[in-house]
């Protein structure tokens, strides 16, 4: 791997962590502070989970199971959080959604490191 490869993972590692730290803001975060695109929630959500996966599988690819426990995990513990945030509420189906977004990422995401790493 060359400088410019490691320089390239190391900045794609820096975003997969910042993606994750701002939807956990804006997951667990007063509503106020959820972003609003005029799309629909569950596209929202979808969207979101699907560039944190893709950041994370890219980021990793060597460790995608690892990769895929932490947007799977942070899919379901940022629901769990909701609870304790009154003006939120945590449900399974919109965890669902975020895992379903969140596996679309991962493998595109590992598709695309895999082919660019040829």
């Amino acid at each position: 791997m060359d400088l410019q490869s490691n320089a390239v993972r190391r900045v794609t590692r820096v975003l997969a962590w910042l993606c994750l730290a701002y939807i956990a803001f804006v997951t667990v975060g007063p509503i106020d502070f959820r972003p609003e695109t005029g799309y629909s929630p569950r596209l929202e959500r979808l969207v979101a989970f699907m560039v944190m996966g893709g950041l994370f599988a890219a980021a990793y690819p060597r460790h995608i199971v690892l990769a895929g426990l932490v947007v799977i995990g942070s899919a379901l513990l940022l629901e769990a959080f909701q609870v304790f945030e009154p003006s939120r509420h945590g449900r399974l189906f919109d965890s669902a959604v975020k895992i379903i977004g969140g596996l679309i990422g991962l493998g595109a995401g590992w598709l695309l490191a895999r082919l660019t790493r040829r």
